[in-house]
């Protein structure tokens, strides 16, 4: 958790963005040439971040104790390097402000991930407390799952989730997370399938949900070799996914970690789609604090839906 005075340092700079400061297992300590200083817990890890642009002084020690480092390849892609790391290991997140509490597995794997984006956890806030409140029970459909942040901050929030993802392994991965949170029981339901070919099925079958959730990648490749470009390929499914929207949904959250999907370009797709639903639209950055410098990491953007 970070304290009021690096708040109010950010608030004196003007930094408006969706920020992720409720973390007390995770912290970015330092950002700098193109690779930040992260804690997961009480392991030390240095990844790439292309944000990260500045060149300043590395004068954090744990620049020097790290457990961790993923060199990127001049050739694409990468390696980890460990000092000293356990396969795998646990951290929490204390949800809305500790009235529930997520545990995620991290295991280091490919191109640089760890199996969560900590930077959500401002999303997770967000609805979490719309479902909270809502004082109806809610059905949410998670798009582009991964490893079920999203999909266990809902369902620790009261909703009955649907999680999406291509990936069994990613899926399985989700499950494991669900059990470690307490939630092996809830009411989630787990989907391995293509998320558009799935959306399009539901269409179909006349399902509908209360929330949306996606996060899909910048580019990737089916299982039959079809190619998705975030680009060309996030506005249709947005129009797509509002025909699965019940008569009074209650959000809509569109991730993105694309530069040239800025938050503008969010705000327009999803006004134009859902603007039959009489809500309100709020795109921004988001960020995760930086504790060298007080300042605030990007770390892609999201766009926000509500019902007035």
């Amino acid at each position: 958790m970070y304290d009021f005075c690096e708040k109010a340092q950010r608030k004196r700079w003007n930094i408006i963005m969706w920020i992720a400061d409720g973390w007390t297992d995770y912290e970015v300590i330092d950002c700098s040439g193109g690779e930040k200083l992260e804690r997961w817990g009480k392991y030390i890890l240095v990844r790439p971040d292309p944000q990260v642009i500045w060149d300043t002084d590395k004068k954090a020690p744990q620049w020097k104790k790290m457990n961790g480092h993923y060199h990127r390849s001049s050739r694409g892609g990468g390696e980890w390097e460990f000092f000293d790391l356990p396969e795998q290991w646990t951290i929490q997140y204390p949800l809305c402000q500790g009235k529930n509490t997520l545990t995620f597995n991290l295991k280091p794997f490919s191109f640089k991930h760890t199996g969560l984006f900590p930077e959500q956890a401002a999303n997770w806030d967000w609805f979490g407390e719309k479902i909270r409140n809502a004082g109806r029970p809610i059905k949410v459909l998670n798009l582009f799952a991964y490893t079920g942040g999203a999909t266990l901050a809902a369902a620790a929030s009261g909703a009955a989730v649907t999680h999406v993802d291509a990936s069994k392994g990613m899926v399985g991965w989700a499950k494991e997370n669900a059990r470690s949170s307490g939630l092996g029981d809830a009411p989630i339901r787990w989907i391995v399938d293509d998320c558009v070919k799935f959306v399009e099925r539901e269409i179909r079958r006349g399902n509908q949900y209360d929330g949306i959730i996606m996060d899909p990648p910048s580019y990737g490749r089916g299982p039959k070799g079809e190619i998705w470009k975030i680009e060309e390929a996030i506005h249709p499914l947005i129009r797509l996914c509002a025909k699965l929207l019940s008569d009074d949904p209650l959000f809509f959250l569109v991730n993105s970690y694309t530069t040239g999907l800025a938050p503008a370009v969010l705000t327009y797709m999803i006004a134009t789609e859902l603007k039959p639903f009489h809500g309100t639209v709020d795109s921004q950055e988001v960020g995760l604090p930086v504790t060298a410098s007080g300042l605030v990491l990007p770390c892609g953007a999201s766009g926000r839906w509500a019902r007035e």
